[in-house]
């Protein structure tokens, strides 16, 4: 099946907390292990675990149960499309560790709306009325679609609350491993901070950059590029068709 017309829901569910700042128990595909292990292994890594673990200790309830899902259902040789989130929900059951995704049985966060709404737009594939067919990109992220935020924890309620503690330093590193490698992938850039990412995708490896705004509501309709009528997933499938992916 090819990557883009596997977009689909899955109805698996991971709706629990973070339990310990244990890289251990976050499983990734082998192709990323040697990146995570010296990642965690750095004076960089180090001092978010404490973080983690700290705060965990202190009664903090933080998402997602698994920060490197997203690493553990998307192998780097079968990333064919990058999209970038820039942290996980912070409503209890909401984060699953994919960007954009919500648990099965949650309902659609606006975005996520939005962004079917253009895959249907665009497309002209049909998806039942919301909030079915459920919010999982469980099955995406088996098919080549690396679902990435740009951090990965966040607590309870507070949006943005683990940004900057070391998460984008290995993010960042994700993000240059795929877009340095030898084959063209398509990258989706929607919103600035997923932009200010552009700079680490090389010009000369055949790859699609897309951008347009933010699929949030604030955005979606508004100026330069609305998210709404972007065609960012029509292209994506001409891209595909053309390197044989």
């Amino acid at each position: 099946m090819s990557t883009i017309d596997a977009f689909s829901n899955d109805p698996q569910s991971t709706a629990t907390q973070l339990e310990g700042a244990q890289p251990a128990d976050w499983p990734v595909a082998l192709g990323w292990q040697a990146l995570v292990d010296d990642f965690f292994a750095s004076a960089k890594g180090q001092p978010l675990l404490s973080h983690l673990q700290t705060r965990l200790d202190a009664g903090a309830v933080v998402f997602p149960p698994k920060p490197l899902r997203a690493l553990e259902l998307t192998p780097p040789e079968d990333v064919r499309v990058v999209i970038l989130g820039q942290d996980p929900y912070h409503g209890r059951g909401q984060a699953e560790g994919l960007a954009f995704s919500v648990a099965s049985g949650v309902r659609l966060p606006p975005s996520l709306q939005n962004i079917f709404k253009e895959m249907q737009r665009d497309l002209g594939t049909p998806f039942p009325p919301f909030p079915n067919p459920g919010g999982s990109l469980v099955k995406w992220a088996t098919h080549g679609v690396l679902l990435l935020n740009t951090c990965l924890t966040v607590e309870e309620g507070q949006a943005a609350s683990h940004s900057g503690k070391g998460w984008e330093l290995l993010t960042d590193a994700v993000i240059k491993h795929v877009a340095e490698g030898d084959k063209p992938v398509v990258f989706m850039l929607w919103g600035n901070h997923a932009q200010s990412k552009r700079a680490f995708i090389p010009q000369d490896r055949g790859h699609l950059v897309l951008t347009s705004n933010h699929p949030s509501p604030l955005s979606a309709l508004r100026p330069p590029v609305p998210f709404i009528g972007n065609g960012h997933f029509g292209q994506a499938r001409e891209f595909r068709e053309r390197n044989g992916f």
